[in-house]
Formats: C-alpha cells, structure tokens, sequence
C-alpha cells in the first residue's frame, strides 16, 4: 500500500507498542461501531459484533490523516478505509459472515502495523453472494476479471523481468506502464495478502526502517534515473516470484459483493492519494497509465454489480455512470499513442480538473456499499 508518509519519529514504535482501547459490549444491532481515532489512540466502543455485515464509524480526531483496517487472521484485510483527514468521519460496512478472533487497527500518518486491538465476531451468518443469486453472480462474474488481470499480470511481468535482465532498457521502459495496468486494476485484492502488496509495489518515499526495496517502483527508479545495479536481476526474479503467487492467491480467495463495493471506492482513493500527487510514479511519470487502470477496475466492479445496484438504487447507478464518463474524458484528452501523456506535461489546472473530477465521482461509490448491504 502506497501512502505519503506523515508519521513522526518514533511512531512506529508507539504503533507497535500501543493497543486499541474499546468496551467489551457487543455492538448495537444495526447501528454501526463508532471509532475514535487521534495520533495515538483507536477507541473502538464495541469489541464484539454479530456476524454479518458490520458497520464501522470512524472519525479522526488526531492531526494526521489515518485509515482504519478490519484484520482476519494472517492479516488478511477484511475491509479498510483510507485517506481519513483530520476532522472527517468515514463509514466502513465489511461482511463478515464467520465467527473468530478479527482485529481492529487505525494507522495515523497511514504507515506501519497501526494501533490495534482484538476484535471478535460470534455466531454465524449467510454469505450475502449465498442468499441473492444477483449478488452471487456479481461475485462470480468479479473473480472472473480478476483472474484474467491476473494472468495477464503474470504473463507481461515475465516479459518485462526478461527485458530488465537482458540489459534492454529501452524495451523494459516500453513495457513497464503497461504492465502495470493489470495490477493497478485488481489493486484492492493484491492489498488483502499481507506483505505481497508492499513486495511488489513499495514506493521508495514509504520505506520503512529495515524495509528492503523491490517490485515495480524499484525497478522504475534503476530504469529512469540510477542505471541497472548489480542487484536489479534479483529484485526482477523476486517480482515475478512475488506475482506469481499473487496470482495463486488471487484466483483461491472468496470475495464477498461489499468487497467490490469498498474496492472500487478503494481504487478512486489512489487515485486521489497517489496518481493525483504525481509520487505514484515519481521516476518514470507514467501515473496517468495507472491512473486509467484503477478506473478501469472500478468500473469493472460496479459492473459486476449493476444488477443490484439498478434495482435498489437506479438514481445511484446514474451518477456513477455519468462520474465515470466524465473522468473517461478527460483522460481520452491526455492520450499519446497507445499510451498517455507523461505526468509531468500536465498543467496545473488540468491537474486540478483530474481532482475535482474524482471527488465528483468518489461521492457517489461511497455510497455503493450501503446499497449493496441493504
């Protein structure tokens, strides 16, 4: 995951070292779990939850912009929402159907393991995608797109690995923007597997103390502004390692309908906190690429979805259509070739359009979620 880094000195430490504070009680049905975030503190008022769909209302109270994650065991991400700025309150509705031992975590500045605390889910529930057939189609026809990026994905790293180890730069940075474009597009999936995501897609600006770099941004940097280093054949072989068993992991998890809800939430939040900034690809500038195939698999999941969507909400699918269309345009406007514009040739004020846009479209798949948890 790919985050500015904000945090303080010292704060991860305190992020390993601290827990989240909650009451035992369980939450009120129907109402969602209220989260009160600040630099140093997740106060969750319930630990406890029927399973099902679970609510979580989180307001930052703290000076740094914060996310909050719900954790299966492994660290497997059951849900997350990112980008909370100071002073905002952000809704997550994750399904959780299976009873056992979760964990909550907020992570102020948006880096490190967060300041976690147990959570636990009793009972049992119906899988959504089990009970509605059109839920369970919209699954389906989901984990079909991301197996097919998923083959892509691993098809074109290997191509692009080869062109990095034979010491062609000039075909290795032809192929990495489009490469590229398969991961971005199942971003959300690629998060739920522990450190697979930080392996392959790291950012330098986010490194951690111990972290080693590798994946894509790695490879972009020896590309665009170092040279190959004597390392660069291993860190290709480890990328393509990495995403080959992405892949495998990929293709085996079961998604619930509200994890196409969040994802394409999710997928906007990049954009505004990556591709927006320019820091997505800082090296190479190619964040336009990525900037399209994040709305690519956005779309792809409300598709997914479109049968539920327009028979609860038809209002709703309007203004997402007409939100995607009007972002879709203004990309169509930065076309080179087959590819984009490099970042960089962007204007200020073509840069500021690109965010009001995405505001305008992030409204509405916020509320996506709530529809399908109807």
């Amino acid at each position: 995951m790919r985050k500015t880094p904000l945090a303080a000195a010292g704060l991860a430490a305190l992020l390993v070292l601290s827990a989240c504070s909650g009451g035992d009680q369980n939450a009120a049905a129907g109402g969602p779990i209220t989260v009160e975030a600040t630099d140093s503190a997740c106060t969750v008022s319930a630990t406890t939850a029927n399973a099902g769909n679970v609510t979580f209302e989180v307001t930052n109270k703290g000076t740094k912009v914060t996310e909050f994650y719900l954790y299966a065991e492994g660290d497997r991400i059951m849900g997350e929402v990112e980008n909370i700025a100071p002073g905002l309150t952000r809704k997550l509705t994750v399904e959780v159907p299976d009873a056992g031992a979760y964990q909550t975590a907020c992570k102020p500045g948006m880096t490190g393991d967060g300041i976690r605390g147990a959570f636990t889910v009793t009972g049992g529930a119906a899988r959504q995608a089990d009970a509605n057939t059109k839920l369970g189609d919209a699954t389906k026809s989901y984990a079909t797109y991301v197996a097919s990026q998923s083959d892509a994905l691993l098809t074109e790293t290997r191509k692009f690995a080869d062109a990095v180890k034979s010491g062609n730069v000039d075909d290795a940075k032809a192929r990495y923007a489009p490469t590229r474009v398969y991961y971005e597009r199942i971003e959300p999936v690629a998060e739920k597997f522990g450190d697979l995501d930080p392996a392959i897609d790291v950012r330098e600006a986010d490194l951690e103390e111990g972290q080693q770099f590798t994946g894509f941004h790695r490879l972009e940097k020896d590309l665009w502004v170092t040279g190959l280093q004597d390392d660069t054949a291993q860190v290709a072989d480890k990328l393509v390692a990495d995403v080959t068993t992405l892949v495998t992991q990929a293709k085996a998890i079961q998604l619930t309908p509200l994890d196409l809800a969040n994802g394409a939430k999710e997928l906007l939040d990049e954009v505004a906190t990556g591709k927006i900034t320019g820091e997505e690809e800082i090296f190479s500038h190619t964040d336009l690429w990525d900037f399209q195939a994040n709305l690519d698999g956005s779309e792809a999941a409300i598709q997914a979805l479109r049968p539920v969507l327009a028979e609860r909400d038809p209002q709703l699918v309007s203004e997402v259509d007409a939100q995607f269309k009007n972002v879709q345009t203004l990309l169509d406007a930065q076309r080179a070739g087959d590819g984009f514009k490099y970042y960089t040739e962007l204007s200020q004020d073509q840069i500021r359009e690109f965010a009001s846009a995405v505001d305008a479209l992030s409204e509405p798949l916020s509320r996506t979620a709530e529809v399908v948890a109807q």
